[in-house]
């Protein structure tokens, strides 16, 4: 008998479910992007820049055309982005989100990666049964992946992005408001990046962490849910307790509403589709007068992948071109699933974001993925991300 072929998982636009207030967002984020026209010319963007814009421009004005490649287009999550947008913001906001979405499929590679993680902390107070957190060998303190990154350190990495990367986001393997240092943190970043978001519980979000994010540079702000009831929320998110969850989003929206009615920002509960009895419509009932938008993702088996048996696929994966971690000592990694680090392209403190991006470690792993050898390394062997 033929073996079946693996399912593949797109991390990328992986949303089985997404709700918001969208009141005809998209259009409007389609006619203010290809208004840009000749005034493109008057940005800050260099020549080269304004040519990766004009692709972009183009896709829109041609969202049919006849090439087999993906084409940009604009999503609901990306139009919610563009309305925080001043329209002078917009060609440096294409530029980027292009990239991203376009770069990755056909395997092009400039100085920087479009996307950018940081880990304040990689130590998690929850244990969420679809996360390699789960993993005595992980979470123990003795063998040394447990931490928290340093002020100074996440200093130098966003000086690193700054006018380099746009999209960056706080977090990673743990959670970020775990970070001792992470008000500080936040403090550092308003008026850096066109796209900075952070994911959290919201179990530790006290008052003082409400203002330091409201006054940050954060623009979309992913609260992690996965159901709108005990016991289910309880069983999914193992040491995490609905009740306080939500009154720590509701004192969030209180504090913004008092403190901050001006502020632009995007809020989302996110969750992992884990379980049939979870569905979209009580999450919505829930949720959505709390946050603007609410949304499933896939699960991915992630959190046993170095225990997962080989599963034949060859399908280069995305990521190697589309995001790069960092992690709270400084060890930079292509990817997530990986979260032993086996796969870890060098040290920050060492090398630059730039340098390591382009570094020979990396270049390898994409070359072994698009010779479609990704069998021969682990845990890509194991991995079902493309």
């Amino acid at each position: 008998m033929k073996p079946s072929k693996p399912k593949e998982y797109k991390k990328h636009n992986s949303f089985v479910g997404f709700k918001d207030k969208d009141g005809g967002l998209i259009a409007s984020a389609q006619s203010r992007c290809l208004s840009l026209g000749k005034d493109l010319e008057k940005s800050e963007l260099s020549l080269a820049k304004q040519n990766v814009v004009r692709k972009a421009l183009d896709d829109l004005s041609n969202p049919a055309g006849t090439s087999e490649l993906p084409k940009f287009q604009i999503t609901r999550h990306v139009a919610a982005e563009i309305s925080l947008l001043d329209d002078s913001e917009l060609p440096r906001y294409l530029f980027h989100r292009y990239r991203y979405e376009i770069y990755p499929d056909r395997k092009i590679l400039d100085d920087y990666p479009p996307y950018l993680q940081i880990e304040p902390s990689s130590i998690c107070n929850y244990r969420c049964v679809f996360c390699f957190e789960t993993d005595p060998t992980f979470n123990s303190p003795k063998n040394g992946f447990m931490g928290k990154m340093s002020l100074e350190l996440f200093h130098a990495v966003v000086d690193q992005a700054l006018g380099n990367i746009e999209f960056i986001s706080l977090a990673s393997r743990g959670e970020p408001l775990a970070c001792k240092d992470i008000e500080k943190m936040l403090a550092y970043t308003p008026g850096k990046f066109l796209n900075l978001k952070m994911n959290t519980n919201a179990s530790l979000m006290d008052e003082a962490k409400c203002h330091s994010i409201l006054s940050s540079g954060i623009r979309t702000l992913v609260f992690s849910a996965d159901a709108a009831e005990e016991p289910l929320y309880s069983q999914l998110r193992v040491n995490g307790k609905l009740d306080k969850v939500l009154a720590n989003i509701r004192r969030f929206n209180e504090i913004r509403k008092k403190h901050y009615p001006k502020r632009r920002i995007i809020t989302r509960v996110s969750g992992v589709k884990f379980r049939q009895e979870q569905n979209l419509e009580s999450m919505e009932n829930l949720w959505g007068e709390l946050v603007d938008q609410v949304a499933f993702v896939n699960y991915n088996p992630w959190e046993n992948v170095y225990e997962a048996q080989p599963n034949g696929l060859a399908t280069p994966c995305s990521d190697l071109w589309r995001r790069m971690f960092v992690w709270w000592d400084g060890k930079t990694n292509p990817c997530d699933v990986d979260y032993k680090s086996t796969l870890s392209v060098g040290n920050i403190h060492k090398l630059s974001i730039s340098q390591l991006w382009s570094s020979a470690p990396y270049q390898m792993l994409r070359q072994k993925h698009l010779g479609k050898n990704r069998q021969t390394m682990r845990p890509c062997n194991s991995c079902t991300l493309v």
